[in-house]
C-alpha cells in the first residue's frame, strides 16, 4: 500500500496523514470526497470512522479465528475483519435489515473480501447458528450428501423465479424495511466459507446445549446502532440537510424508543456466545 500513497494523493489532490494510534489508517480533510475516485472504485481504499477501526483492533482477531459480527451493516467493519482474517478462519455477518445487509454483500464483492464470509438476515439477539467448523463436528459420519437441491452449491447472484416473486411482493408492500424474519435468511456465502457441498438442514440448524457442540465463535463484535449515528461529524451533515431532517431521522421519540429496544438485549448475549 505504501507504494501507492503518492498516486492516491495525486488523485485526491490532498495529502494522506497517518493516524498514529491506528495502524494502516490515513486521514483526509472532511471536504474531500472519495466516492468518485478511481482508487475507491477499484477497491484500493475504503472509508471508515477511526472509532470503528479501533473497535476492530480491540477485538484482536488472530489467523484462523471464527468471527461473528452481529450488527454488520453497512459493512465497513465487516470488510476490515475479512481483510484481517485473509485466507484463514471464517466471518459471519448478521443484521436485522435485509436492505442494509445487501449493502454489506456489495462491499464484500467490490473489495473481493467475501470468500470466507456468510451473511444472515436475522435478529442478533436470538441468532444461534454456529460457525461451520462446529457444524462439521456435529456432522461426523454424515458423508452421503443429497443431490436434490438440499446441499449448498456455489453462491450466485442469480435468483430463482420464486425468490424474484417474493422480492417483488416485499417491494410492493414496503416490507423490506421491516425487522428480520423469525428464521435466519442466508443471503450470501463465499466459495471458501465452508458451506459448499454441505447439507442445508445441518448448517442452518441453531446451536443446542449438548456435549457435541464443543466450540462457538472465537470473537464476537457488537456495534449496536447508535442514537445519533456515532459521531459529531455525522451530525454536522445536517447543517446541509436541514434541522427538520435531523428531527425526523435522529431526534424522533419513537425512533429513540425503538433504538433502546434494539440496543439493550445485546448486552445479555455476549457472554453466551463467548462461552459456547
Amino acid at each position: 500500500m505504501e507504494s501507492q500513497i503518492a498516486e492516491i494523493e495525486g488523485e485526491l489532490k490532498c495529502g494522506l496523514e497517518k493516524v498514529s494510534w491506528l495502524p494502516g489508517f490515513y486521514t483526509i480533510p472532511p471536504q474531500v470526497q472519495i466516492a468518485g475516485t478511481k482508487a475507491y472504485q477499484q477497491g484500493k481504499i475504503y472509508g471508515i470512522d477511526a472509532a470503528s477501526g479501533a473497535a476492530i483492533l480491540a477485538l484482536d482477531v488472530r489467523p484462523g479465528d471464527h468471527v461473528l459480527d452481529l450488527c454488520a451493516a453497512p459493512g465497513a467493519k465487516l470488510c476490515m475483519l475479512a481483510d484481517m482474517l485473509g485466507s484463514t478462519g471464517s466471518l459471519t455477518g448478521v443484521d436485522v435489515a435485509k436492505h442494509r445487509l445487501s449493502a454489506c454483500r456489495t462491499m464484500l464483492q467490490k473489495y473481493s473480501l467475501g470468500d470466507r464470509t456468510r451473511l444472515f438476515v436475522a435478529d442478533g439477539t436470538s441468532f444461534s447458528i454456529l460457525p461451520v467448523n462446529s457444524n462439521l463436528r456435529r456432522m461426523e459420519g454424515l458423508t452421503d450428501l443429497e443431490e436434490n437441491g438440499s446441499t449448498f452449491s456455489e453462491w450466485t447472484s442469480r435468483r430463482t423465479w420464486k425468490d424474484r416473486q417474493k422480492a417483488k411482493k416485499a417491494n410492493a408492500t414496503g416490507s423490506q424495511h421491516l425487522l428480520a424474519p423469525s428464521e435466519p435468511e442466508l443471503i450470501y456465502y463465499g466459495k471458501h466459507s465452508g458451506l459448499v457441498g454441505l447439507r442445508k438442514s445441518d448448517v442452518l440448524c441453531p446451536a443446542v446445549n449438548d456435549e457435541t457442540c464443543t466450540s462457538g465463535y472465537d470473537k464476537v463484535l457488537v456495534d449496536a446502532e447508535c442514537t445519533h449515528d456515532g459521531s459529531i461529524k455525522h451530525i454536522q451533515k445536517f447543517e446541509f440537510w436541514g434541522w427538520k431532517t435531523l428531527d425526523r431521522r435522529v431526534l424522533d421519540a419513537e425512533r429513540t424508543d425503538n433504538l433502546l429496544q434494539l440496543q439493550v438485549p445485546f448486552s445479555l448475549i455476549l457472554a453466551w456466545w463467548a462461552g459456547t
